[in-house]
């Protein structure tokens, strides 16, 4: 099986554990990390602000005024969501985190009308 079809079978399966987002936000999420990291001249662990910066440019460059509707049918309303999408991704194991990485720092880190709407 190819990494592509592996990432594939584990957010299925992550999906049909949790259902609460649409199976495209966690590809968007896991491809938002990949997008922000190559913005870095280094690759290096990144904050949740650094992520959610990165996942609000790589959503504009993708989806461009789009994107808050986009969000809104993948059951995203804020950043917390991004937050929630990365922590089940890291209980999948397709993401890491350190011990100091808290779902607390995704919380209203930007209002999504503000930036999409």
């Amino acid at each position: 099986m190819d990494p592509e079809e592996k990432l594939s079978e584990k957010i299925e399966e992550l999906v049909a554990r949790s259902g609460r987002y649409d199976q495209q936000a966690y590809f968007f999420v896991y491809l938002g990390l990949e997008y922000t990291l190559n913005e870095l001249p280094v690759r290096r662990h990144i904050t949740a602000r650094e992520l959610l910066e990165g996942i609000k440019e790589y959503a504009k460059e993708l989806y461009g005024p789009m994107a808050k509707t986009v969000f809104e049918c993948w059951g995203i309303t804020g950043t917390e969501d991004f937050g929630r999408i990365v922590f089940a991704l890291v209980d999948a194991g397709l993401m890491a985190k350190r011990k100091e990485d808290d779902l607390k720092d995704f919380e209203d880190v930007y209002d999504l009308e503000e930036e999409f709407g």
